[in-house]
């Protein structure tokens, strides 16, 4: 076990959600529901934890969650006010410098994403090696059902979490 793993073993419950409260975008409930699985003897145990939390969630919550995303290269984008993150996470793949063609083309994919199903569409962009297969997935996933989107915007926030949780939990020791 890792030194910050170990470390959020021991935290009080404030402390342990303060620092894994952005794990789950703009939700620390997740990471208050997690709190009581304590200890966790690896990152996969947490996260397991989290999901869980997420999982056991009504309905209501669920889709609160998937809408603290921001959409990809959208107003939050725009404006800078990303978090650190999602920031990073966009960067990677370019999202946040899109060409002109490419801009337009994420928009109108917000834009019928977001009237079909009401909520961002969620891509671990971690998963993608390249924007024309974000593009593709994005264009994949608004022809799913509700349903199909409901489920497959929570398995994303899942591989997005794991990835965080990871840097966050990286041992420098």
């Amino acid at each position: 076990m890792n030194a910050k793993l170990a470390g959020l073993n021991a935290a009080a419950p404030a402390q342990f959600v303060a620092t894994l409260g952005g794990v789950f975008e703009h939700s620390p409930w997740v990471a208050e529901r997690a709190l009581a699985a304590r200890p966790f003897g690896d990152i996969d145990a947490l996260h397991a934890a989290m999901m869980g939390a997420v999982t056991a969630a009504t309905r209501d919550e669920q889709l609160a969650l998937i809408r603290a995303h921001p959409e990809l290269a959208g107003r939050e984008a725009v404006e800078g006010t990303l978090t650190t993150d999602s920031s990073s996470e966009q960067g990677r793949l370019g999202i946040s410098s899109l060409s002109r063609p490419e801009f337009e083309r994420i928009t109108a994919l917000n834009k019928a994403y977001r009237e079909r199903f009401g909520f961002p569409c969620i891509i671990a962009l971690a998963l993608h090696p390249d924007r024309a297969s974000v593009f593709a997935a994005f264009e994949q996933r608004v022809a799913n059902t509700p349903e199909q989107e409901l489920h497959a915007a929570l398995e994303q926030i899942g591989h997005i979490t794991r990835s965080r949780l990871l840097r966050l939990t990286a041992s420098a020791a």
